[in-house]
């Protein structure tokens, strides 16, 4: 029995003898994902007429809604081409969904009595599908009847009406953001006692590494970093996971000014696991969430230029971000792509004057030269006309990704050519999209999606290093 709508962690057969449930769908959902009508595992689902009516005032346009509804239309069809009698029964999905789901599609086939109360009007689409709803439940008072809607209000409607309504849920990557994947962990006190029988320990050029065997490790995923406050502290990062045997290297230590990228030294714990992972080649994507402050953008920028400049390992630094407004849009901007981009790359620019000041004994004439080499090795880039490129040897930089869909994250990550690498950062906390939450952002998904892969590594930056007055205001307000 599915507890969510849209839960879907098994796939059932038509034989499964649990209830069926039957989920009435808003327009909404089937506009949100454009296969939802499969996603309800062994349970029926029923479109209103006024659905495929809002569906058909969708479809024009370019827009992400528009091509949903354009999706959704030609995934009926195929359902309904495929079903050879009368539809009034239903129609069996186990086939056109290639067994993910074994409930049936019904669709309302005959004119249904207004049954709301006085006073709502009829002519309103949300008002019909609830008309819809009650209908049906007083028609089949045997079995469960749920309305599925994104819309908040909707939701609310119905449950004052005595109806059952639920989110959808099917997009949410987890529940609760703080069981979300942080990328470190902290070894129990008493770890060396359960695991120190039988370590093994080498040097592999600057660095240790060390084997060892018990039942924490196979709870630690690869590229996890772990660390222990004792004396000396340990930090570490997972190379490798076997069964309950797992290899630990030690990091390099950019708190020290030896170790230093761009002039920028790691001021906390957070900050050198971060740098670790920039600096590794063998790492091709890097997700770093953190709020305000914590230092992503400049870390990865140092990091950035490093490996551009000095160390030649890609040919330049692409940035990009989400161009969503906090308060009210300044409306159409002049001049290039670089330059309408300008404006929303303020984080950029204020980064970069920090960078530049780096090295004191440049001069001002110095630090100028310093400051058009490195834009001329930074390019700006619009989200909007990524589809279709490859990016070779490139160190490309997502900004704000918290404010991309999953389905945006994955159009952009999937640029990427051989040698380069992906830097996603962002604060889920900020979301400023009207239609994600901080469960069903493109973070969210990639730092989820990613996580044990031998390639790729998070960290969630926990201290803010701004200042005083900013770590205060983002505490209290």
């Amino acid at each position: 029995m599915v507890h969510k709508s849209g839960s879907t962690k098994k796939r059932r057969t038509p034989t499964s003898n649990a209830p069926r449930k039957l989920f009435v769908l808003d327009t909404n959902v089937l506009l949100h994902d454009p296969t939802s009508v499969y996603r309800f595992e062994e349970h029926d689902v029923f479109l209103p007429i006024m659905t495929l009516e809002e569906l058909d005032n969708n479809k024009k346009g370019l827009s992400e809604v528009s091509r949903n509804a354009r999706q959704v239309t030609r995934l009926l069809d195929e359902i309904v081409s495929s079903h050879a009698g009368p539809i009034e029964n239903g129609i069996e999905l186990f086939g056109p969904s290639h067994r993910l789901a074994s409930g049936r599609l019904l669709l309302q086939t005959e004119a249904i009595s207004n049954d709301l109360p006085r006073g709502l009007p009829t002519a309103k689409a949300d008002n019909q599908i609830l008309a819809v709803v009650i209908h049906l439940q007083r028609l089949m008072p045997e079995r469960v009847v749920i309305l599925v809607s994104k819309d908040i209000n909707m939701r609310i409607k119905a449950r004052a009406l005595g109806l059952e309504a639920q989110d959808y849920f099917n997009d949410k990557v987890i529940e609760d953001t703080d069981l979300l994947y942080s990328g470190m962990r902290e070894l129990p006190r008493d770890f060396w006692n359960k695991h120190g029988e039988g370590m093994e320990s080498w040097k592999r050029e600057a660095r240790t590494l060390y084997r060892v065997t018990g039942p924490l490790c196979s709870k630690l995923l690869v590229n996890e970093f772990i660390y222990q406050e004792s004396e000396p502290p340990l930090q570490a990062i997972v190379r490798n996971i076997s069964g309950k045997t797992a290899e630990f290297e030690t990091l390099v230590d950019y708190t020290h000014p030896k170790n230093s990228v761009w002039g920028i030294t790691a001021r906390n714990r957070e900050q050198n696991f971060a740098l670790n992972l920039l600096m590794d080649p063998e790492i091709d994507f890097v997700s770093l969430l953190g709020q305000a402050g914590t230092g992503k953008t400049l870390l990865t920028l140092a990091a950035g230029l490093t490996q551009v400049l000095e160390s030649k390992l890609y040919s330049e630094i692409i940035m990009t971000r989400v161009t969503v407004p906090v308060g009210e849009d300044i409306g159409f901007l002049p001049g290039s792509e670089e330059e309408k981009m300008g404006p929303w790359m303020g984080a950029l620019e204020d980064n970069l004057e920090v960078l530049n000041k780096t090295d004191d004994d440049a001069g001002d004439w110095g630090r100028a030269a310093t400051h058009d080499l490195i834009r001329n090795r930074i390019k700006i880039k619009s989200l909007n006309f990524m589809r279709g490129r490859t990016f070779l040897n490139k160190f490309l930089i997502i900004d704000e990704a918290q404010n991309l869909t999953p389905k945006q994250m994955k159009t952009l990550t999937t640029r990427a050519g051989p040698g380069t690498k992906v830097v996603c950062m962002g604060n889920i906390a900020q979301i400023d999209t009207p239609y994600l939450t901080e469960g069903s952002s493109g973070l969210t998904y990639v730092v989820d999606r990613f996580k044990g892969w031998s390639h790729s590594g998070h960290v969630t930056l926990q201290r803010g290093e701004r200042s005083r007055l900013a770590d205060y205001a983002a505490e209290v307000l």
